[in-house]
């Protein structure tokens, strides 16, 4: 987070930013867990619609 002065120059900005980046370590904590890569697939799998006979390649391109 020290890094925002390269990043914003307005220093108005930086409290929102610190706000949001701290509520988000807070509520999302399973984006450090040691499984978060097999986690996340499964959730992708889950949100993936079923199409049947149809394959989707791993960049969303039909094939």
């Amino acid at each position: 987070m020290t890094d925002f002065s390269r990043l914003v120059g307005d220093t108005a900005v930086w409290a929102p930013l610190h706000r949001i980046a701290g509520t988000l370590d807070k509520s999302l904590p399973g984006i450090f867990a040691a499984d978060y890569a097999e986690r996340l697939e499964a959730a992708r799998s889950r949100l993936r619609p079923d199409l049947g006979d149809s394959a989707i390649d791993e960049e969303g391109a039909d094939t």
